[in-house]
């Protein structure tokens, strides 16, 4: 478990140093998008398949205990905090709000197509 909480602060530093950065760049001096940088870097990491060949299963199973508990938990953090700057910013903020949520309930099917089943992921484990 230690290794995932390691892993899991790690890309968050990063995460949140590249969010500073980018929030340097536009002008703004606060974190853009620092959280969302983290649960990529934590998701590319941890579906490497050379760390699951390095490291031992019993920490493996760690590491991907706290890449599915990081997830949710960040992202009801942001949504309660997006849904009360979105109400308090005024009509324009809601919809847009709303319409990206409606844009990516629409590519998901579009995602699900390019996603192996689970027949072709058995077999290209089978494989290995």
């Amino acid at each position: 478990m230690i290794y995932g909480v390691a892993l899991l602060a790690g890309c968050m530093l990063v995460g949140s140093f590249l969010g500073n950065v980018f929030g340097l760049l536009t002008g703004l001096n606060s974190d853009i998008g620092g959280v969302g940088f983290a649960m990529i870097l934590l998701l590319l990491v941890t579906n490497s398949r050379k760390l699951n060949r390095i490291i031992p299963e019993t920490y493996v199973k760690g590491i991907h205990f706290w890449k599915e508990m990081y997830i949710p938990v960040t992202i009801a953090m942001a949504a309660s905090q997006n849904v009360v700057s979105a109400l308090s910013s005024g009509f324009l903020a809601l919809v847009l709000g709303l319409g990206v949520v409606l844009i990516m309930l629409f590519l998901i099917p579009l995602f699900n197509k390019f996603a192996p089943s689970e027949t072709e992921s058995n077999e290209m484990e089978a494989e290995e």
